[in-house]
Formats: structure tokens, sequence, C-alpha cells
């Protein structure tokens, strides 16, 4: 005998049964996208599907216009979005070739095959009671009034379309970076803060993403980022402060995030900005002290300043900038 009782292994399984209403596997392909988004923001699932944790079963029927829905096929366990798309297409068009040769459509159980581009029956399914159903003794009915469904439903955190609009309105995003952010669960507070104008702030944060992962930014997509609205506050701060003139102590301006881990990065790592004229002067008057062969170069051919900005750049460690 088996000792391993999977019915109750601890893991809970949700299936949600949409209606026949999908028309194009583009539609199907939007349609799982948003759902995975939504289980993340609720937190009831991480949804990786290469993981397992979510899978799609896909039915897909054709009909001539003005027609019912024929016999439909189920394609089992498919774990990819892009996937799902792909076996739609190929199933579409090969029940469409059957019909059209005359034949008729089988309803089964079929498999995806990513490598090959098609699906394969798996087995055949006519009826309801070739899935031998019977009744579980110990699984009782579960009935919710509307009052506990709409208590339920205000307990939820803003999810991704009302995100999106809020960024819109609130904050005056470009349309792309709102639906960038608002695939984003927990980052309800990343414009609060660090005196960033928004838009500014979405712009630069994008393109920092597109430098560390290539052309397409924010790679988590619609998880939460791994840096918190706070400590992306305190990093915009120390940009500003960075290319901000010291006062006359020699400190940077930004006293709200004075003491903040990445305030103290930048001050032990030497990261601050010089924007003192005189400092920057000092720089270059001794790298031509040092070289004036180059200097005398230099005047006969202009191109050669080129390399006095490089050794500049090099004596500060990049630091220098122009006055904001």
């Amino acid at each position: 005998m088996s000792h391993v009782d999977l019915n109750r292994s601890g893991v809970a399984l949700m299936e949600i049964v949409s209606k026949p209403d999908i028309r194009s596997s583009e539609e199907a392909r939007a349609f799982l996208t948003k759902l995975r988004s939504i289980l993340r923001y609720l937190g009831t699932s991480d949804a990786d599907m290469e993981k397992g944790n979510l899978r799609a079963d896909v039915n897909v029927s054709v009909r001539r216009p003005g027609e019912k829905l024929g016999i439909r096929c189920e394609i089992k366990n498919v774990n990819s979005i892009r996937f799902a798309a792909q076996a739609i297409e190929h199933e579409a068009r090969r029940q469409i070739a059957i019909l059209e040769d005359g034949g008729k459509i089988e309803q089964e159980t079929r498999l995806f095959d990513p490598g090959r581009g098609e699906t394969r029956s798996m087995r055949s399914k006519e009826e309801a009671h070739d899935y031998r159903y019977f009744p579980d003794p110990d699984l009782l009915p579960l009935e919710f009034d509307e009052a506990y469904v709409e208590a339920l439903a205000k307990s939820l955190p803003e999810l991704p379309d009302a995100k999106r609009a809020r960024f819109l309105a609130e904050y005056g995003l470009s349309t792309y970076d709102a639906d960038v952010f608002g695939r984003r669960p927990r980052d309800g507070g990343f414009f609060r803060g660090g005196g960033a104008r928004p838009r500014r702030k979405a712009g630069g944060e994008l393109g920092d993403q597109r430098a560390v992962g290539g052309a397409q930014p924010l790679g988590w997509g619609d998880r939460a980022s791994p840096v918190s609205a706070r400590s992306s506050a305190s990093c915009w701060t120390c940009r500003r402060t960075a290319r901000s003139p010291q006062d006359g102590q020699g400190r940077f301006r930004g006293d709200a995030f004075r003491g903040r881990r990445s305030q103290k990065i930048v001050e032990a790592r030497g990261l601050k900005q010089v924007t003192d004229t005189g400092a920057i002067e000092k720089i270059v008057d001794e790298i031509i002290a040092a070289n004036p062969d180059k200097e005398e170069q230099a005047k006969a051919k202009p191109a050669m300043l080129g390399w006095f900005v490089g050794q500049v750049m090099k004596a500060s460690q990049g630091r220098p900038t122009r006055k904001p």
C-alpha cells in the first residue's frame, strides 16, 4: 500500500474556469497575463508557470460564421503563456483542416509539444461519465451570500488597473510608465518622497533597469520590485544631492535623507560629484604642468584637448561635472 496521501499534501489547488468568450490566441494571452498579475497582487500564488505554480488547460473549438460552437478539444497543462497562444493557433488550424476535409472533431484531451509547435492526442473523452465522477461524502457545500463577497472585495489591495489609472491621474505619468509600474505589486509609495518629480523618477528608474537588464526594463515584470520605495527615494536623493554644490562646511544638501544607507555608500566610496570649479582647475593645472609637451601639441592641434579631458576624469575618478 502507499503511505503518501496526495489529496492531503497541504498545497491548495485553485481552479479558475472562464466562459467560452475568448476569440483568439492574443485574447487568451492577454487573459492569462492579467490573471497571473492579479494572483501575484493578491499574494495567492507565485504564479511561476515554469515551476508549476500556474498551469493552463486550454479548450479550443471552431465554428463557421453564424453557427454554434463545435466540439472542443482540451490541451492540458500548458506551462507558458507563449506556449498557450501557440497551442491555440495550431489546434484551431488542425480542427479547421479536419472540418474542411469533411471530417468530424472528436472530443479528446491533447498535449502541446513546444519543440514541434503542435498538439498531440493524449486520451479521448466522449461523455461526462467517462470521467468516472463520484460524490465525496467529506466535502460539504459552501454557500456565500452577497454581503460576504462584497466584504471580501473591499479588503482586496489596489489592483493593477486601478493603480495604473491612479498613476496617470495623480502623478501624470506617461501611459507606458503607468502601465509598467502599475504591474508591480507593493509599489504604491514608489513615487512618494525623495523630492523627485514622478515623471523624471519613472524615466530614471526605467533607464537604470535597462542598463542592468538589457532592453527589457524591470525584468521582474509584475513581481514586486526588489528595491523598496523608501530605498528608491533615498537613492534618488543621492542622485540629486551628488549633483548639488556643497555648502560652506563641505556637506551635501538633502538633510532630510542624511544618514540613510545609500547616502553612506556614496560617501564611503567617494562617489560624490565635484562641482567646485577651484578644485577642478587645480587638477587641470597639475596635469598641464606634468605634461608640457602635450600642452604644446594641443596648441597646434586642438583635438589633443580630449586627451587632457581624459586625464582629468582619470585623476578625479570621474567625479567632476558642470554646475547645475
